[in-house]
């Protein structure tokens, strides 16, 4: 089956956060916080997203208060922080909102997300993934993680559900 007709099907996508909403960096500051940088682009997509009754969730190997701040700012009440095996999580989800795997996109960049992309209907990879994460997708994006991906992912899974124009309608 064609991405597209895939994603005609997604109710809830499922984001990594390291390497997928950041660029996978860790910047520390003089007193040993840890600091990330996010797209301002993907939070928008996520709103958007959001009001065009899609679910948003995010899945992380490691709990940052920086994450925290910026996935409660984007409204996004299904947040696991500090799982590096994801599947559980992933079926917390799914059973909250009663959906199968298949109505789930999963982005992601690392091995970690291995298991959950051979599990939902549309596994994304981000431009910079591992190569093995990249042949577990069945969309590549051309962004890199932390630099657009997660709204292209989110474009192409609403563009596939007919929703892009009424999205957009708001700014036109």
């Amino acid at each position: 089956m064609r991405a597209e007709e895939l994603a005609k099907e997604i109710k809830v996508i499922v984001l990594d956060c390291d390497g997928v909403l950041t660029d996978g960096g860790l910047y520390y500051d003089g007193q040993g916080n840890v600091t990330k940088r996010f797209n301002v682009q993907d939070g928008l997509g996520i709103k958007v997203a959001q009001s065009t009754g899609l679910r948003v969730a995010v899945i992380t190997g490691l709990e940052s208060e920086a994450v925290k701040a910026r996935i409660t700012s984007l409204g996004i009440d299904d947040y696991f922080a500090g799982f590096l095996d994801k599947m559980e999580c992933l079926e917390a989800i799914r059973a909250k909102y009663g959906i199968t795997l298949q109505n789930m996109a999963y982005v992601g960049d690392d091995w970690v997300d291995l298991g959950p992309m051979r599990a939902v209907g549309l596994p994304v990879a981000v431009a910079n993934a591992q190569p093995e994460t990249k042949d577990a997708a069945r969309i590549v994006t051309q962004a890199r993680g932390g630099d657009g991906a997660v709204r292209e992912a989110i474009r192409f899974i609403l563009k596939a559900q007919g929703k892009l124009a009424q999205a957009m309608s708001r700014w036109n």
